[in-house]
Parts: C-alpha cells; structure tokens; sequence
C-alpha cells in the first residue's frame, strides 16, 4: 500500500504538469484568461514575482483559508499547491512561438487548452488524495452558504476573483467568457469519452495517507 502511496504522488504530479501545459495553452491565446489565471497574472504585474511565484503564493494563502474553513486537505492539495503554478511558468518560459494575434487561432488554441486540463485533472484526480486548492475553498465557501446552489457560489466566487484580477491589470477579454463557460463543457465531454466520475473517487487526506506510510499493519503494506 506505501508503494501505491508513492506510484500515486508520481502520477499527482504527471497529471499537474499535463494540466499546466493547458493552462499555458489558454495563456498563450492571448484573447484573456480565466479569473484565476487573470489575478495571478495582475499579481505578477505589481510584485517582483512572475506568474508562476504569483500563483504559487495564491495557491498557499489559499490552502491556509481551507485549513482554516476545516476542509479536508490531502498530499495532492499540497502538491497542487507547489507545482502548478510553477510547472504553468516553465511552459511560458519554454514556448519558442512568437504571441498569437489571431483571434480565431487563439480560439482554438484555448480550446485545445481545456482539452489537456481535463485530461491533467483526470490522472491528477485519480491519485485519490483530494481536489487542489480552489476546488477545496469553493466547497468550504459552498458548505457555509447551503441556501445558494454550488454554482452560484462558484460564479460568485469567480466574479470577485476577476474583478481583483481586472483591476490589477490582470488580461480580461472573449478568452475569459470562453474559459468561464467553456471549460466545464469540455472538461464534461472529456470525462464522458473517458468514462469517468470525479464524485465517485474516494479522496485520502494528509492524516490517512501518513497512517498508510508509518504503519506495518495497514491491508497490503
């Protein structure tokens, strides 16, 4: 079972670096981006920090709010945390392609983006050791309003997150309304080709995976 452990840290960190790379897809439109990816990049814009640093640091005050909202926090939240921002920046710094200016180009390019998100969140997911950051403070905030649907909470959420991203400087253009939109189709028809259901993985968090690392006596170690 600890071998398993660390065959699933491995493919945690597979499916983050697949992820980034459709991250830097949709960076790499240019035609705007999605909110999150919009406040990092204002960050970026006013720090000494580059998008990858900025969205690191986001990513950890974020994980803080979680721990504090009591939310179930697992070794690939951790992960998640860490990496993506960073493996996000890698990508930008690796492209040798000049900025895309087509706007139907960029279109496909974002779009072509979703589809290696959804395809990083599958394997990522499938290492069962809990959703990353965002996805964690969406349910504690989610938990906290009960009257108001889970996606209202998530528009609202993202429509705050935008707004702080706009003001900084963050890209804001047709990108951003596809990836606001856009993504979860994808990312949906991704799962359905894939034959896979997110609710139905069963997540380990920190204290269960490090009973499974220090236990002798735990089924399959």
């Amino acid at each position: 079972m600890r071998k398993k452990v660390f065959i699933q840290w491995l493919q945690i960190i597979l499916g983050l670096l697949v992820f980034a790379f459709g991250v830097h897809l949709t960076i790499f439109a240019n035609i705007g981006l999605a909110p999150w990816d919009c406040l990092g990049m204002g960050i970026a814009r006013h720090t000494p920090l580059n998008y990858g640093l900025s969205m690191t640091l986001m990513s950890l005050v974020i994980l803080c709010i979680d721990l504090l909202l009591k939310e179930r926090i697992g070794f690939g939240t951790i992960i998640d945390a860490l990496l993506t921002g960073n493996f996000v920046q890698m990508f930008n710094d690796l492209n040798p392609l000049a900025e895309n200016s087509n706007i139907w180009l960029g279109i496909l390019i974002m779009v072509t983006g979703f589809v290696f998100m959804a395809l990083g969140m599958w394997i990522y997911m499938k290492g069962e050791q809990c959703c990353g950051p965002r996805d964690s403070l969406l349910v504690g905030l989610g938990k906290r309003l009960p009257k108001i649907p889970i996606g209202i909470v998530e528009v609202m959420l993202w429509a705050v997150v935008l707004l702080v991203g706009w003001l900084l400087g963050g890209p804001v253009g047709i990108g951003t309304l596809i990836s606001t939109f856009g993504a979860g189709i994808v990312m949906q028809v991704v799962y359905n080709l894939l034959h896979f259901e997110p609710r139905q993985i069963r997540h380990r968090d920190v204290l269960n995976t490090i009973r499974i690392l220090f236990s002798y006596k735990t089924e399959g170690a």
